[in-house]
């Protein structure tokens, strides 16, 4: 008996053009930066990574491994507050996990010293100043769309007032918000983010790589733009909501004297109905405890969904399909979970497990034995092989959902005096239902034709249902946990408060469900699909060989749920 569960034999398809790659193509061809093709994934470390950084995980080191170049890991460290180094290794193990190696580890943080000098250039250039405005007042002069802001009263220091100031903020002396370096560019500029932005600012908070070292921190459009210039990137690829942020990103690189920088190009998020993506939000939903943590498999996490069950494989395929646009886009859930279908179709191994037992009693069966059927792992069509012994006894468990005691046309399962298959088994006719007091059906007898071992009549009479099953006595008791979305809306950021819109019913756990025994010396993770259930995984960490817990992958797509709903 072989029982192949390999992770890694998914067929690998090239990757579709978009207008991203075909410009990296024409930069490559006229050798537009004199240099190697380098991208960057820069994410900052105050949350796990989630499913929309899978598209630019995949968008920047594909392009990496498609045009020979390089790709760094950076964490845009530079905000104190939240970060954190578990999130640093977060990111490093998810993005190992989708399959990705990067050329250097980095660190915006690593950067303080070099971006305080580049502070210090632009304050010596006429380009930057101290400003000591409060932050309501830089607020208040900033101007709206239609309206030009207003200069600020210290925009005319001198350059050695403007250097005093800058370095006495580095060395500590002045409290939060007392002051902050400004770039000077206009006030009445159309774009907003051009009037005058904030570069460097006090905070005096500890930062969980430097320490007390600074109290001096860069903001995002200050060090994101010189971060990308002193690696050598050529290429910083940046999502929609940063396309205004590109004026400030030339204009800096160009004022501290790069040539040939990097060209920041924006193309759109990943956006999935049902789900939030903003880890201000998934933190809450942490911290609230509406979920059990960041690796919840509701969570829209890359580790939420490792322990759901899907495969870096399905992620990458998933992603690919979404593709690389210009415009904002939402995707929606069932193109995901298509993608997941077809990956662990192709790879995972079939079992039979019931969800809500009915007990058969096979009244002509010998009491007391017990029969091994021969089960195939993997169907005709998949291109795997493989087998397992499923026990066969008088007494069984069918899904109850696979009874009914006065059918409906279209309805092929099992009724009263009408015989279906089992599944690697054998032809039953339902001859007797037995009920409580209370009329709830408790027991099916029924017999069974012995000369239908294996699910074939020598006398060739067909059946119209085919149902799955397990032995009662030799089952194995599990546990299995079925998820549906989490919020009941398509869009929960449309809302004022998306915690109103949450799913009660995101999990349901069936405490009592009963598994053929073939799984019991599994190890942790391993995927299946319960054969016409849906595909599961073996919780990574609650499952123990005493206490079975499967978590729901996906669904299957069930005929007849559609026939029911009319």
């Amino acid at each position: 008996m072989t029982h192949p569960h390999s992770s890694s034999d998914a067929p690998n398809t090239a990757p579709h053009r978009d207008f991203i790659r075909e410009m990296v193509a024409d930069d490559v061809a006229t050798n537009r930066f004199g240099r190697q093709i380098a991208t960057r994934f820069p994410p900052e470390p105050n949350g796990f990574p989630h499913i929309g950084h899978v598209k630019a995980i995949c968008l920047n080191f594909g392009i990496r491994d498609e045009f020979g170049g390089r790709c760094n890991l950076r964490f845009d460290d530079t905000n104190p507050a939240g970060e954190d180094v578990k999130y640093v290794e977060a990111f490093k193990n998810d993005i190992r996990w989708l399959g990705f190696e990067w050329d250097e580890e980095l660190y915006a943080s690593d950067y303080f010293e070099r971006l305080y000098e580049f502070g210090e250039l632009l304050v010596r250039k006429g380009s930057a100043y101290v400003d000591s405005q409060t932050d309501e007042e830089i607020r208040a002069t900033r101007g709206t769309v239609t309206t030009p802001g207003t200069n600020s009263r210290y925009r005319d220091r001198s350059v050695e007032e403007n250097l005093d100031l800058l370095r006495r903020m580095k060395a500590g002396e002045f409290a939060d918000g007392t002051h902050v370096l400004r770039g000077k560019i206009d006030m009445a500029h159309p774009n907003m983010l051009m009037r005058d932005p904030i570069l460097l600012r006090i905070r005096h908070t500890p930062h969980y790589r430097q320490g007390d070292a600074w109290c001096l921190y860069p903001l995002y459009d200050f060090a994101h733009p010189l971060s990308d210039a002193m690696e050598g990137i050529t290429h910083s690829l940046c999502t929609l909501e940063f396309k205004d942020n590109n004026d400030i990103y030339r204009w800096l690189v160009h004022e501290c004297g790069f040539e040939r920088p990097p060209e920041q190009t924006e193309f759109s998020r990943l956006s999935l109905e049902y789900t939030v993506m903003s880890k201000r939000k998934l933190l809450r939903l942490v911290k609230d405890g509406i979920v059990g943590g960041w690796d919840d498999p509701r969570m829209p996490t890359i580790s939420g969904l490792r322990r759901r069950g899907v495969t870096p494989e399905g992620l990458r395929a998933f992603v690919e399909t979404a593709g690389v646009t210009r415009k904002p886009q939402r995707t929606e859930l069932a193109t995901l979970e298509a993608a997941v279908r077809s990956d662990l179709n192709m790879r995972v191994p079939r079992v039979m497990c019931v969800t809500r037992p009915l007990k058969v009693v096979l009244t002509n069966y010998p009491e007391g034995q017990v029969e091994q059927l021969e089960a195939s792992y993997y169907p005709h069509d998949v291109p795997k092989t493989g087998s397992r012994m499923v026990p066969f006894s008088r007494e069984l468990y069918i899904e109850r959902d696979d009874f009914m005691e006065n059918p409906p046309k279209k309805f092929f399962r099992l009724a009263p005096g009408r015989e279906v298959r089992l599944r690697y088994g054998y032809f039953i006719t339902c001859t007797d239902v037995i009920k409580d007091a209370a009329g709830e059906i408790v027991e099916l007898h029924c017999t069974y034709d012995p000369a239908t071992r294996g699910g074939d009549a020598p006398d060739g009479r067909k059946v119209q249902g085919t149902i799955h099953w397990v032995s009662a006595t030799e089952s194995l008791r599990c546990e299995l946990r079925l998820y549906d979305k989490l919020f009941t809306i398509p869009d929960p950021d449309d809302v004022e408060d998306f915690m109103s819109v949450l799913n009660p019913e995101s999990l349901t756990v069936v405490s009592d469900a009963r598994i053929e025994p073939s799984v019991a010396a599994d190890p942790l993770g391993t995927r299946y699909q319960f054969e016409r259930t849906g595909y599961f995984i073996s919780d990574p960490i609650d499952s123990t060989p005493a206490r079975l817990v499967f978590n729901r992958t996906v669904t299957l797509r069930d005929t007849w749920a559609k026939v029911a709903r009319g």
